[in-house]
């Protein structure tokens, strides 16, 4: 347990970030998960309609350091081969 009062700061500060990082993280692949599901049971029509959204919360994660910029550009493009090959 931290004893300096900056550091206890510090523990509550990491905390709220880490509550925003998760929310985001869970956002995120929830989205990616509702779009797999989607082009699983009803084609690449649906889940092209789904793609901004996904592409949003995948941006957003990348902008607050939750994934890498590498990490967010190669979801994206494997979420839009998938859509492309159910065509």
């Amino acid at each position: 347990m931290a004893l300096i009062r900056s550091a206890k700061k510090a523990i509550r500060v990491s905390l709220r970030k880490k509550a925003y990082n998760d929310r985001r993280q869970k956002t995120m692949k929830d989205t990616l998960r509702e779009v797999r599901d989607v082009l699983a049971a009803k084609g690449s029509a649906e889940a092209k309609k789904l793609l901004p959204r996904a592409y949003k919360a995948i941006d957003k994660a990348a902008k607050r350091g939750v994934i890498k910029k590498n990490a967010a550009a190669r979801k994206k493009s494997r979420l839009a081969q998938a859509i492309k090959k159910m065509k």
